[in-house]
């Protein structure tokens, strides 16, 4: 199906994520075809493959947020625009999952483990690190492209574009305070929310919201009320995250329920549990968390730490406190009533979920 003749209902998520995964992968295929260099059609592979599976959670808060603000036509459009943010975030994973050192994204090897092979000797490894990089930044590129051809009107750019970059500077930010925090941990549960707000909060809920009503004339009250849906909710997705990447299964979330206490990621849960253990508690769990070679005794040993220091209860009702925050905030915003209906479906299975 070509782009033009798609209209879904979008207060439906499985419509909106056919109908941008529909822009997407006709994107993808027009690259593979025109490009004439087998090399660049081996990566559109890698890339459609990669793409396949995702929420599109960004995607739909865009074309929600578009119908929030009274949106009526133009869709096409806010597809093509939607689409480009999720182009953007397959740049994102691939990138993250390299800075993390992951073995798998959506049940299925990572981009730079599928480069690479198989670990073996450094060449092959420097080989997959480096061309992954290399598909992240294409996919980076490609979101542009896409972004610059949805038809926007002067107007549409004058208030879309600003935003999309101050998307793309706070995500990086985010990413690079998660980084530095990374194997150094600490009891400070609000320096891992700020993480939180800048790598999840603002980049997933706020601005493609932000970005969806600023296409359909959004004025400022409307992008305030969404400000104060989206954070708390933002918050609220990324702690769940932080409990679905200890407690989850690989089969519901795609990967290994090791890769963040194996890699040391200094989450709330973890601040949490340092700030409220003895001495014994917080000096093992400095010695479970960010020992790479971690198996699953020793992440059921942190487990019984979480649940015994009243950590993993704590986020629990951060959690549900978030939840009731955003959906306090649908009660007073200037939204469409079938977007509130539907921002509040979206917000249950948000933090809800067990994938």
């Amino acid at each position: 199906m070509s782009a033009h003749t798609i209209s879904p209902d979008i207060l439906d998520q499985v419509a909106t994520r056919d109908a941008v995964d529909t822009v997407l992968f006709d994107f993808l295929e027009h690259q593979r075809k025109s490009s004439g260099q087998r090399q660049l059609t081996q990566l559109v592979k890698l890339l459609e493959e990669f793409m396949v599976g995702g929420k599109r959670i960004r995607p739909i808060l865009t074309l929600l947020g578009w119908k929030a603000a009274g949106g009526e036509n133009d869709l096409t459009t806010v597809l093509r625009v939607a689409a480009s943010l999720e182009m953007f975030h397959a740049f994102a994973l691939i990138h993250d999952d390299i800075m993390d050192d992951s073995d798998t994204r959506r049940g299925r090897p990572t981009i730079h483990r599928i480069l690479a092979g198989r670990r073996g000797d450094d060449r092959t490894e420097r080989f997959g690190i480096g061309g992954a990089v290399l598909l992240g930044d294409l996919a980076f590129a490609w979101s542009d492209y896409l972004l610059h051809t949805a038809g926007l009107t002067p107007a549409q750019s004058a208030a879309v574009l600003p935003i999309v970059t101050e998307m793309r500077t706070e995500v990086m930010l985010g990413q690079y305070l998660d980084l530095r925090a990374t194997g150094d941990l600490t009891d400070d549960v609000d320096a891992t929310l700020t993480v939180s707000r800048y790598k999840t909060a603002k980049y997933t809920v706020e601005r493609p919201l932000h970005i969806g009503a600023a296409l359909a004339g959004a004025d400022a009250p409307a992008l305030a009320a969404c400000t104060a849906f989206a954070l708390p909710l933002g918050e609220a997705f990324q702690l769940r995250d932080d409990l679905l990447g200890v407690y989850g299964e690989v089969r519901d979330t795609g990967k290994s329920r090791l890769d963040d206490l194996r890699a040391g990621k200094n989450t709330t849960l973890v601040a949490l549990a340092l700030r409220a253990g003895d001495a014994a508690q917080r000096a093992r769990l400095r010695t479970l968390v960010g020992d790479t070679a971690l198996e699953e005794s020793g992440a059921e040993e942190a487990r019984a730490i979480f649940a015994a220091t009243g950590a993993r209860d704590a986020v629990e009702r951060m959690i549900d406190d978030r939840y009731r925050r955003a959906l306090g905030a649908l009660d007073t915003a200037p939204f469409t009533a079938d977007a509130v209906t539907a921002l509040k479906h979206l917000s249950a299975t948000a933090t809800r979920r067990n994938s």
